[in-house]
């Protein structure tokens, strides 16, 4: 490892940003240095304008990925390398403006229908009810949800800080149903190896597996069921979305 790479490590890890985004950086500037062939603490400004160009005209990236190179770039050589660099040269590429997928309540009643199981049912009712990223839910314990100040408590949420989510009193009585029949001890959503939450990418998969069963068109995410919490326009859905067909059968897989 070169002095300049271990360096930029330290400091992204002083600045406390997350291990994913710590991988992320160093892997465009790791690029970003291969592409000429030279150390990055070489290059200059206008290196970075070419190779900017160079992932949009060539590489084809999206908007998001060339954001990431720069904000990469622009720690390397404003925080690492203290250039005296202001923002106007580091432009960023301008993201198309869309408008987030929208569910009718039909279509929301008509997903949560489509989850088999209890627990990946009630998860996500918890993102959709909280406006929870998927991290977030299944990292939830039972500790974190706080009925008597109607509040869920999120700990090392993204940025690595702590928040507090609003509780509705619909979302409490799923999660007290939910709890009854699941009996979580330490984690709210817990997985089947011990002491461990479940897992994102199960949560997510379930989401995906529910859309394609549902037969609704419109691409389904756990990020669009953010959506509702985020703009205030959650369609009421009611504790049977959650329990329906998996109480009698004892089902809390």
């Amino acid at each position: 490892m070169t002095p300049l790479r271990k360096r930029f490590i330290e400091d992204l890890q002083l600045r406390n940003l997350s291990p994913k985004t710590q991988r992320v950086y160093v892997h465009r500037v790791a690029g970003f240095a291969r592409y000429f062939g030279i150390s990055s603490d070489q290059l200059d400004i206008e290196a970075v304008r070419q190779y900017q160009l160079y992932l949009l005209n060539e590489r084809k990236l999206s908007p998001e990925s060339v954001s990431q190179y720069i904000s990469a770039v622009k720690f390397l050589y404003r925080i690492t390398l203290e250039m005296p660099w202001t923002d106007e040269y580091f432009p960023r590429v301008k993201r198309p403006s869309k408008l987030p997928v929208v569910l009718s309540r039909e279509e929301v009643m008509q997903f949560f229908d489509n989850i088999p199981s209890l627990k990946y049912r009630a998860a996500l009712m918890t993102c959709y009810g909280a406006g929870l990223r998927v991290s977030e839910a299944v990292a939830l314990k039972v500790s974190d949800i706080d009925s008597q100040r109607m509040l869920i408590r999120v700990e090392q949420g993204k940025g690595a800080k702590d928040r507090y989510a609003m509780l509705s009193p619909r979302l409490l009585q799923v999660l007290r149903r939910y709890a009854k029949a699941a009996r979580p001890t330490e984690y709210l959503f817990p997985s089947w190896r011990a002491n461990r939450h479940l897992c994102p990418s199960s949560l997510q998969l379930a989401c995906r597996e529910a859309a394609a069963l549902s037969g609704i068109r419109k691409r389904i995410t756990a990020h669009t069921l953010r959506h509702y919490a985020a703009s205030g326009t959650m369609p009421r859905v009611g504790v049977r979305a959650v329990i329906h067909g998996h109480l009698n059968n004892g089902d809390a897989a």
